[in-house]
């Protein structure tokens, strides 16, 4: 690795890895999904999102950087106490049943390459990702989650292992393709909101302000932080348009694997990411399958602790807790006790044996549904002189932050006359 690719690496951060945490199992379900059922036809949706995705996450990283508060912080101090309660128990929730449903699509992985049972696979993996978030400190976690967004890569790779088509590739990611049925449009529905997915916004504002407690303040310190400068902008920019972009590549590049192989095939309706994975020995070979199997596992070690952070980062701001990874169980028990209990409560759905998939998806659809409450929200804090002082929105993020908004809006309202 030379140095100015060392370099470049050492200061990529919560971006990247929010960037990544995106394409967790319930958005690989998702992707394969839309894959298997519709070939190319969803792939600009990849490409469209984009823009949306940097603006939202890049609007919620500024906040968290200039006001030196998560989302639900700011919400507790600016807004009235109904708007921070009615959001926080809505991405708490959800975030819960993202876990369980992430879970259990990483069980059922695991199953692929191990002799053990799917219910003690769950549950020897939360007690492993349990274990990392509590005895690790900050600086080893989130090196870990660094290296683990490079599993992702997996489904590049993949992709190579069979002949594809590239110009027509290339036209299905550029001109839009729309089926006018209720099964593509609920599709489209659950691919933006796994896409654009909250838990997202309060995970990536929260870290900035770990990022800069740790730039700033001795280890073990309470100290005042300064105001974000002009570099740092420019920084915490870069960082979250590479990971929001590498997340996007990955979600084109389960599309076109899926497309190739699952559609191609005749296999068009996916019940569980196992099947999915075993479909594609045959089709796509030995390799394919390990690099899919593998990709679905990395995913998961990576977007379960940042679902579980960000629902602690939520309660911890609403309830004016001692917060954040980089403070040890006994400085930040109530925090860690969030972390614990909505990781242990997701496990339940592996346990009792709910239908991984459905549960998978049908989260990205609860996303979507709850998304422009808080892309709303988002818009309005950037904007908002209390919060940002002189580093307000600019013209391009409020452009695509609208957007975002009325996307998501018009596919929450859509869900329901659809459903």
């Amino acid at each position: 690795m030379s140095n100015k690719l060392k370099k470049f690496w050492k200061s990529l951060g919560p971006g990247l890895i929010t960037g990544a945490s995106d394409n967790e199992p319930s958005a690989i379900a998702t992707y394969s999904i839309a894959g298997a059922k519709f070939g190319l036809g969803m792939l600009w949706a990849s490409l469209f999102s984009l823009p949306l995705m940097i603006a939202v996450q890049e609007m919620s990283a500024r906040i968290g950087r200039v006001s030196n508060l998560g989302l639900a912080g700011n919400m507790k101090k600016h807004y009235p106490k109904w708007v921070m309660i009615f959001i926080s128990i809505l991405i708490v929730s959800v975030n819960t049943i993202n876990i369980g449903a992430d879970m259990a699509g990483m069980a059922q992985a695991m199953t692929l390459i191990t002799p053990f049972p799917e219910k003690l696979t769950a549950s020897v993996m939360t007690f492993a990702i349990l274990l990392i978030i509590l005895a690790l400190s900050y600086q080893k976690i989130f090196t870990i989650f660094k290296w683990l967004s490079i599993a992702l890569a997996t489904y590049i790779l993949t992709v190579f292992t069979i002949h594809q088509n590239w110009l027509e590739i290339l036209y299905h990611a550029i001109v839009p393709s729309l089926q006018f049925s209720k099964e593509f449009f609920v599709v489209l529905i659950a691919f933006f909101g796994t896409t654009i997915s909250p838990y997202l916004y309060f995970w990536q504002a929260s870290q900035e302000v770990e990022e800069k407690t740790l730039e700033q303040c001795k280890p073990g310190r309470t100290c005042r932080l300064k105001p974000a400068t002009e570099q740092e902008l420019e920084d915490l920019k870069t960082d979250t348009r590479v990971g929001m972009s590498f997340s996007n590549i990955i979600t084109f590049f389960i599309i076109i694997l899926t497309a190739s192989t699952l559609f191609r095939a005749g296999f068009n309706n996916i019940e569980t990411l196992r099947d999915a994975a075993l479909v594609l020995k045959p089709l796509a070979g030995e390799y394919a399958f390990l690099l899919f199997t593998v990709g679905i596992i990395g995913a998961g070690f990576l977007a379960i602790p940042v679902l579980a952070g960000s629902a602690a980062y939520v309660v911890a701001e609403v309830f004016g807790w001692s917060e954040g990874l980089n403070k040890s169980f006994t400085k930040a028990k109530e925090f860690y006790g969030i972390v614990i209990a909505s990781t242990i409560i997701g496990l339940l759905i592996p346990l009792l044996g709910f239908h991984p998939v459905k549960a998978l998806f049908y989260t990205s659809l609860l996303y979507g549904v709850i998304s422009p409450f808080l892309i709303l929200m988002v818009l309005h804090m950037a904007n908002n002189k209390k919060i940002m002082g002189e580093h307000t929105n600019g013209p391009w993020l409020n452009f695509f932050g609208h957007v975002a908004l009325w996307v998501m809006t018009a596919s929450a309202i859509l869900i329901f006359f659809i459903l």
